[in-house]
This record gives structure tokens, sequence and C-alpha cells, in this order.
């Protein structure tokens, strides 16, 4: 940090030697004027009106000018005669507790440090004081030309001064109060209460200028030939319609975004599932037993299949041993009947065993393709014995 004034606390008869220097620094980003049709840079050049030429900063002083325009010039060396203690010296005139200074006091900062290696023990001496009365210091200055009001206090390890305005400076509120005649229910302050509370504290190093960032995030694009960013959504504006309705919306939305941001605090609800989400689910875990009935349907039918093409095997034989003889007829009825009590035992026990698994099903299969061969023997067996 640089330096801006040189000179000494006076705390009684104690004399430090302090340098002053700026404790806050501005990051606003300033502009150029230039020359629309051929963007050359405008300056404001020093003239002398009567000579109407250009003049240099040596040869520029000072003056005071009065209601009817008269000029009286005043020297450097005029303003350094002038009886003032305060020239060069931070003069404390008071202790006092820190709710004392109205904030709306406060201008510039600065911080004090201490000038050399004498001053370093009458400055911690004034540093350990302060802190332990918990009180700050209200003294006089000069600055510019000027004699100033401060207020001293420790930041950290550091005695900071805050340049405070004179009280004759302060404007009167008369003007700028609302009427009287207003009154708020007390409905009104509790939602402005739960506001407050729901909107909690904040971090103030956090905190930042978005319009700066949008400037320079403008000037980026600019200089990279891109198109400026476009201009986001103009927000409503602050047209207070129903003052209890606007705190609890105001109310909600703060709810809602602590929530968001993890930060809500309450129970979990726990809700129970809808019959048809249920019933789906118990549909799901019957999907394989359906799709196993239908495997066992479609044996079914090919065991019906088999059947029918016994019984139709079987007529066939009937057919043909009664052509040919009435003692074959005899035959073939008793091996149809035979046939036919067989099917319908091993049809019978293939359908209920069809129903429970495919296993049962196999089986069925199996005594149905014995009962074929059978057949088939018996049929054999009676021809024979009718052509004897």
């Amino acid at each position: 940090m640089r330096s801006i004034w040189n000179g000494a606390i006076s705390f009684g008869l104690v004399s430090i030697p302090i340098k002053l220097m700026n404790a806050t620094e501005s990051h606003s980003i300033s502009f150029r004027q230039i020359h629309l049709d051929d963007g050359g840079r405008i300056r404001y050049r020093k003239v002398c009106e009567l000579e109407d030429t250009e003049v240099e900063t040596s040869e520029i002083g000072k003056a005071y000018e009065e209601a009817d325009g008269t000029l009286i010039p005043i020297t450097d060396e005029d303003l350094a005669a002038l009886p003032l203690p305060t020239a060069r010296t931070i003069e404390i005139v008071a202790f006092v507790p820190a709710d004392r200074i109205d904030p709306l006091q406060m201008d510039t900062a600065y911080y004090l440090s201490a000038n050399g290696v004498p001053a370093t023990k009458p400055y911690v001496l004034l540093r350990e004081a302060l802190k332990r009365s918990k009180k700050v210091a209200v003294a006089k200055f000069a600055l510019r030309g000027r004699e100033r009001l401060g207020m001293l206090r420790v930041v950290d390890d550091v005695i900071a001064m805050h340049g405070l305005l004179w009280p004759d400076e302060i404007r009167a509120t008369d003007d700028v109060a609302p009427d009287d005649g207003v009154t708020v229910r007390d409905k009104e302050l509790d939602l402005a209460d739960a506001l407050m509370d729901t909107l909690g504290g904040v971090d103030l190093d956090t905190l930042h200028d978005d319009y700066r960032e949008a400037v320079e995030e403008l000037i980026t694009a600019k200089a990279e030939g891109h198109e400026a960013p476009a201009a986001p959504a103009e927000k409503d504006g602050g047209k207070v319609l129903d003052l209890m309705a606007a705190l609890e919306k105001s109310v909600s939305a703060a709810k809602q975004s602590r929530g968001a941001d993890g930060e809500g605090d309450g129970d979990a609800e726990v809700h129970p599932l809808p019959a048809g989400r249920s019933g789906s689910r118990r549909s799901a875990r019957t999907a394989p037993k359906e799709v196993g009935g239908k495997k066992s349907t479609s044996t079914a039918k090919k065991t019906t299949a088999k059947k029918t093409a016994a019984k139709t095997t079987a007529k066939t034989a009937a057919k043909t041993a009664t052509k040919k003889t009435p003692a074959r007829k005899s035959t073939t009825k008793s091996t149809t009947k035979s046939t036919n009590k067989t099917a319908a035992q091993t049809s019978t026990g293939s359908s209920a065993k069809s129903s429970g698994s495919s296993t049962g099903s196999r089986t069925a299969a199996k005594k149905t393709a014995a009962a074929k061969k059978t057949s088939a023997k018996k049929t054999t067996a009676a021809r024979k014995k009718a052509s004897a």
C-alpha cells in the first residue's frame, strides 16, 4: 500500500508517528469519451479563458469565487500560515462507545501504520487500550485542504480510521419520512418477522458485483469480435397490490429456496402406494406362471392330437375287419373298446397332470404311445386269426 499522508496521532502527551493509507479500493469500471464519427479520444484541456490558450499545471493556482463571480486568489503559503493544529496531526478528542457513532456519518476508511521503530510501542499501547475498553476514539485531522472528523477503531491488529461527516453535513429526515397516518397490523408484522427468519443470515464474503461482471463479459465479447450477451429478462416491478399476499408469497418462496439448497428442515412424509401400482407389481410377479400355463396348454393340445390319431387308426381297422368277416368285426369292436377306454383314461390323466406341470404332460404322452402300440398289436393278431 502506498502512503497518502504522513503525520502523528496525538494521544494526550503521547505522539505516535504514523502513515495513512487507503483501506478500500474501487473496482468500478471506468470509460473514456470518444468521438462517435471516427472513434477519436475526447480529452479535457485546461484553457485560460482570457488568452484562449492551453496552460500547464505549474501555471494553475487556487481562487475562491464569490456570489457575483469575483475570484479571490488563495496561495499555498496563505493556507500554510493558518493556525491549524491538526494540519499534520490526528488529534484524539474523546473515547466513546461504538454505538454512539451513527453509520450515516461514516465516510472513507484508512489504515494507520506505525512510522518507524520508535512508533511501534505507543502504537501497540493505543491499539490494546482500544481493544480492552471496547470503545472508539473520536479525532480531528486535516487532509486535502480541510479539517475533518475521524473515528479510530481496531481491525484485526491494525488501527483503522473512518472519516466522519460533520454533524451539520447530515441532512434532516423530515421531508423523507412517510405520513404518520399509516398503521401496520400485528399479523403483517408477524409475517414480516417470519420472512426475516426464513431468509436468515448471509456470508458477506460471498456477495459480489453482478453488474461489474456483466460489463466485463460485454467488454471481453466485443474485444474478441463476438456478439454482446443477450440481456436478461426484466423482473416485474415492485408494485405492492396486496401487502398480506405479497408477504405470504415471499415467505413461501424463501422456504422453497432454502429447501432447494438443502437447508430446509422437517420430517420426511411417507406416502402409501396406489392400488394400481401395487396390482401391477403382483401382475409382474405372476407373469412367469402365465407363461408356464401357456406351455402346458400347448402340450395338452399335442396330446389331444395324438389321441385323435389313435382313434382314427382304430376306426379304420374296424371298418376293414367288418368288410372281410363277421368274426373280425367282433374282434375289432372289442379292440376298439379297449383302445377307446385306454385313450380315455390316458386323456383324463394327461389333462389332470398337464394343468399342474409339464412333467405330467410328458408322462401322458408316453402312456398314449404305449396304448397305441398295444392297439396295433391286437389289431395285427385279429387280422391273423381272421385269415386263418
